[in-house]
């Protein structure tokens, strides 16, 4: 298949914003004013309605964007309001992070902690082993299933805590895992940051852990992120005794956490955060928000808000998964794509002043 390459690409009269530099696209993919007329994987007798899928390639990653126009007007309405109205809120790994590294699995923040009394973390491993399955198991109520996730993340805590574990262990782990960030990630970051966005990373892992691969991955600190998750408290020594706030868990892990885990995250502010009050993430109504898994659209759920732009990394399981993400996100990236298309949108979102 031949392919053709756009500075500006259009379709139904609308400016895609991650089409800006570059981007592949089938030559057989023809549009007029209105009407997506061919498509490389449509037709009209496709149970895809050509007139609203587009799909793209951009530094050899898919891009999937089930309804153009829908996602214009929402590019227009966040523009228009400006960056002071506006949020981030990300989901940490496989989102944030790579899926995969080398060719192998990039561990996640939870599971990349080795404490120095190891027969603890085969006891962690065995409760994975255990919940894990429940965990995505259909034929469990969601309220049955909430109650089992709470068991898991207590008694991991709980371990935690008795096998000793200390800061020295997670920077030590952080150290030798095998996690790293999407590229484009740090130029996505200093945007916002630029812009006076704050960026919400939500996770149902630890965040110390996260703060920690921030560290060490990344070199710096950004004065807008903030993370909300589950927070160690050590003594001077640097033993884990205690975590602070109710336990944030996979079913759980949505805006409603921010009051959860009060009174550590009820306010921006310190290193992590931003002092100014107009910053509060209750008065920021339009979100970009950014997940790997469906259920990452619940991270909203506690919020307000007047527009949001919803984008999705698929990552594996393609074809399986493809059909519920295209409905559910309003892009959709897949094979472990970069940030980078990203950071177009966010340009779009917030221009610069000469734009």
């Amino acid at each position: 298949m031949a392919y053709y390459r756009l500075n500006n690409l259009k379709i139904n009269n609308l400016l895609l914003p991650f089409c800006l530099n570059n981007i592949i696209i089938p030559s057989n993919l023809q549009f007029s004013c209105y009407n997506l007329q061919g498509f490389s994987s449509c037709s009209a007798s496709s149970k895809y309605s050509p007139a609203r899928m587009a799909k793209m390639e951009m530094n050899g990653s898919e891009i999937i964007v089930n309804e153009p126009k829908l996602l214009q007007e929402k590019i227009s309405a966040i523009r228009r309001d400006g960056p002071v109205k506006l949020q981030v809120i990300a989901d940490f790994d496989a989102t944030l992070t790579k899926y995969w590294i080398d060719g192998l699995r990039g561990q996640s923040s939870h599971n990349l902690l080795q404490q120095s009394n190891h027969e603890y973390d085969a006891k962690r491993q065995k409760l994975f082993d255990y919940y894990h399955p429940l965990e995505f198991n259909p034929s469990i109520p969601l309220s049955e299933k909430t109650k089992l996730m709470e068991e898991w993340w207590g008694q991991t805590h709980a371990l935690l805590i008795e096998g000793g574990l200390t800061f020295d262990d997670i920077r030590t782990s952080v150290s030798k895992a095998t996690i790293a960030f999407r590229e484009g990630v740090i130029e996505l970051f200093e945007f916002f940051e630029e812009k006076e966005v704050p960026v919400l990373i939500f996770s149902a892992g630890l965040a110390d852990i996260i703060e920690e691969v921030l560290r060490q991955k990344l070199h710096r600190s950004f004065k807008n992120i903030r993370i909300v998750s589950n927070r160690m408290e050590f003594d001077q020594d640097g033993h884990l005794i205690s975590f602070k706030g109710k336990t944030i868990h996979s079913l759980n892990k949505n805006e409603h956490a921010l009051d959860m885990a009060a009174p550590l995250h009820e306010q921006l502010g310190g290193v992590n955060g931003v002092d100014d009050d107009s910053s509060s993430v209750r008065k920021r109504t339009n979100v970009l928000l950014l997940g790997d898994q469906v259920g990452d659209l619940g991270m909203s759920d506690g919020l307000n808000y007047e527009t949001r732009i919803s984008v999705g990394f698929l990552n594996c399981n393609i074809e399986k998964n493809l059909e519920s993400y295209k409905t559910a996100f309003d892009v959709v990236y897949l094979n472990d794509a970069a940030m980078t298309g990203v950071l177009e949108l966010a340009s779009q979102l917030c221009p610069s002043s000469s734009e």
